[in-house]
């Protein structure tokens, strides 16, 4: 698909797993959540700063608390999702997986998930980015392809909070938009009649046969 709007409303949210003040993870998400909103999407970013959650204890109280009940509606009226985060320690933060532990199939499944990451050293944020898209497919969500993974992040911005280089700004850009498209493909009522129509097709003549075999 190309990079025009997109001719029905897309809701994609971008769920930011860092606590920092001055968040990184938080400024690359934005700039991702600006490509999505490019094509007429209504892109939304979840802080957990703002949130109280309590740690995931598996207990039906738990998941009634009004915090997680309130992130829960907002995934819930998504059909796009962009988890973000800073590698620590070969992965991705606790903050972000209490949430995600909250969470389950009714949030995240058949939803288009991206990912980006960010991290200090050279390697970026590849060992978080694994993680997440293993968590992704255990919540039978749609991982698309496209990852962007930050490295030296600590000099990756400017004091506008925009990238220094524009090919990584590009890819942050390309990936939010990227979740709005498939988003677009896998939930709109376009994609619907088709899959109708296609269900409802007659036999291709011959098609029954295997040919290979004669």
């Amino acid at each position: 698909m190309s990079n025009k709007v997109l001719s029905e409303r897309i809701r994609v949210v971008g769920l930011c797993g860092s606590l920092r003040k001055k968040s990184f993870t938080r400024m690359a998400l934005q700039i991702a959540l600006k490509g999505a909103s490019q094509l007429n999407v209504e892109a939304e970013l979840i802080d957990l700063r703002e949130y109280d959650l309590p740690f995931c204890d598996d207990s039906q109280e738990g998941y009634n608390k009004p915090e997680v009940v309130r992130l829960s509606q907002s995934i819930k009226a998504s059909q796009g999702i962009i988890l973000a985060s800073p590698e620590y320690h070969g992965s991705f933060t606790g903050v972000l997986k209490n949430s995600l532990d909250l969470m389950g199939f009714k949030e995240f499944q058949g939803k288009i998930i991206g990912l980006l990451g960010v991290a200090g050293g050279s390697l970026g944020a590849i060992n978080a980015l694994n993680g997440l898209r293993t968590v992704g497919r255990q919540l039978r969500s749609w991982v698309i392809p496209t990852q962007v993974s930050i490295p030296h992040v600590s000099s990756a911005f400017d004091n506008h909070e925009s990238l220094v280089d524009n090919q990584i700004e590009a890819r942050v850009l390309n990936l939010g938009r990227d979740v709005a498209k498939y988003s677009f493909l896998h939930h709109s009522s376009q994609a619907a009649r088709f899959v109708t129509e296609w269900e409802k097709a007659s036999i291709n003549p011959g098609g029954e046969k295997d040919v290979y075999s004669q």
